[in-house]
Formats: structure tokens, C-alpha cells, sequence
């Protein structure tokens, strides 16, 4: 490891063997070292979760470029724990990046992504953190319009840093050329229809987790929904502080004794 290069570790929620982390980590491999630990299979959805009960356990792969990659058997953010305690002890990262997902982080799915729950973690331990999307699904999808807005956002964070408390959620539509790059917030959006009941020909039934997304405010011009579906990068700064400042007045009045 190069003591002058600064220091990324990646990691996602669809596993490392997914497109979307090879190609994050070969448009960036010149720009510093990278260490990957990243979950052995899928886990979307899992957010903030930890394993607290289970034992993990990380495992040596093969590297992606110049980047040593691990690992684990747990959720993404088993990965970061992990990975700053027993892979960089000595080096806390420069930055800590989640992704490139597959399929989009708008909206409320920032509640309940994989992605997202690496990124927050980074950020709640005082490292720089971004996590990129794509709205496409597709386990082979085209990740390579995403590679300059990457690249830029990559080295702005490593010259910069983001200020405290505050990590950025960036999602790209699924297009060849993006019509530019919109700052914007989280969009009002709910998911509804969310189970799907099938009946098991031994006589029991049995759910999936489906749900259909449905934006609340689809005439608002400064959200992150707007902006994916007009063509643009859509970059939300993102707060690990989720208190309700605007209503703490309120409340203290009625409940502070």
C-alpha cells in the first residue's frame, strides 16, 4: 500500500461479484489505494443492519485491478465494520464509497438501501462517504456514462472532505449521456401494494415483497425523482442526524416539565 496515495474502501449491497462494484472499482483504481469487502452474495434492503448474533467471516478473493478484495458473510455494514477494524487498523480511509448499485437510491428507498447503510456508516465514523446508483436493475447493465460524474465526485470528496455529519447519495438515470447534474433533496415518495400472498401447493401460504413506488410530489422540480427522470445526476446530501429540529420548540412546550 502506497503511504502518499489516500485510501478508499468500497463496499455494496449485491454482492462482490456484482458489475456495479467492478466497474466503481476500475474507473477509480488510479486515484488511490482500494480495499473492497463487500458481502458474498445480495443484500439489498438491509439498511443500517448488523449482525449481532450470527459470527462472520471474511474470505480473501481475488483482486479487481490494483484493489485487494474480501468478503463477508454478513450485511454491508458488517463489511465496513469489519473492514475498519481488522483490514485498515493502522489507516482509517480517506473515503468510504457504497456501490455502484444496481437500481436507484432516490427518495425513501434511502431508508431502506444496503448501499445507503454503508454510507451512513462511513459517515458516522467521520470519514467522507459517497454511495452511487444506477436506475438499472440489469446484472449486466452499462455502468460507463457514470464514469466521469464518478470520477469528478471521487476527487472533489479526496481534495475536500464533506462537511460533518453529511454524506452524499448520488443516483444516475439509465441513459448513454446525462443532460447534467442537479443538487437536490429527497423526493415526498410512498410505497404501496408492498406483499404479494401466493398459495404452496402443500396447502400453506407464503409472501413476497414486492411494493410499486409512488412519487407524492411529481410536480416539484427540486428533487432527486425529478431530476433521474429529466436526464440528470441527482446528488442529495444526506444527514446521519435525523433529528427534528423544527419541532423540537413545539414539543419542549408541551412535554418539558
Amino acid at each position: 500500500m502506497n503511504d502518499k496515495k489516500p485510501l478508499i474502501l468500497i463496499s455494496n449491497d449485491d454482492g462482490f461479484r456484482a458489475k456495479g462494484i467492478r466497474s466503481l472499482v476500475e474507473m477509480i483504481d488510479d486515484m488511490a489505494d482500494i480495499i473492497v469487502c463487500a458481502p458474498e452474495d445480495g443484500r439489498s434492503g438491509f439498511s443500517c443492519a448488523f449482525s449481532a448474533v450470527s459470527p462472520l467471516r471474511l474470505h480473501r478473493r481475488d483482486d479487481i485491478c490494483h484493489a485487494k478484495v474480501w468478503s463477508c458473510n454478513g450485511t454491508p455494514v458488517d463489511c465496513v465494520k469489519l473492514a475498519l477494524d481488522q483490514l485498515t487498523p493502522e489507516h482509517k480511509p480517506d473515503m468510504v464509497i457504497g456501490g455502484i448499485n444496481h437500481g436507484d437510491n432516490g427518495s425513501v428507498n434511502v431508508h431502506y438501501s444496503g448501499t445507503m447503510g454503508i454510507v451512513l456508516e462511513g459517515c458516522m465514523k467521520y470519514i467522507p462517504s459517497v454511495g452511487f446508483s444506477l436506475c438499472d436493475y440489469d446484472d449486466d447493465a452499462d455502468f460507463s456514462p457514470m464514469r466521469a460524474i464518478v470520477r469528478k465526485i471521487t476527487a472533489e470528496v479526496l481534495a475536500n472532505g464533506l462537511p460533518d455529519g453529511v454524506c452524499l447519495n448520488v443516483n444516475c438515470p439509465k441513459m448513454p449521456v446525462f443532460n447534467g447534474v442537479r443538487v437536490c433533496r429527497m423526493a415526498k415518495g410512498t410505497w404501496g401494494k408492498e406483499v404479494e400472498r401466493h398459495s404452496h401447493t402443500r396447502g400453506y401460504d407464503y409472501y413476497w415483497m414486492i411494493g410499486h413506488y409512488t412519487n407524492d410530489e411529481p410536480d416539484a422540480t427540486d428533487t432527486d425523482n425529478w431530476a433521474i427522470h429529466h436526464g440528470y445526476v441527482a446528488i442529495t446530501p444526506t444527514r446521519t442526524d435525523v433529528t427534528a429540529y423544527e419541532a423540537m420548540e413545539s414539543l419542549s412546550s408541551f412535554f418539558n416539565t
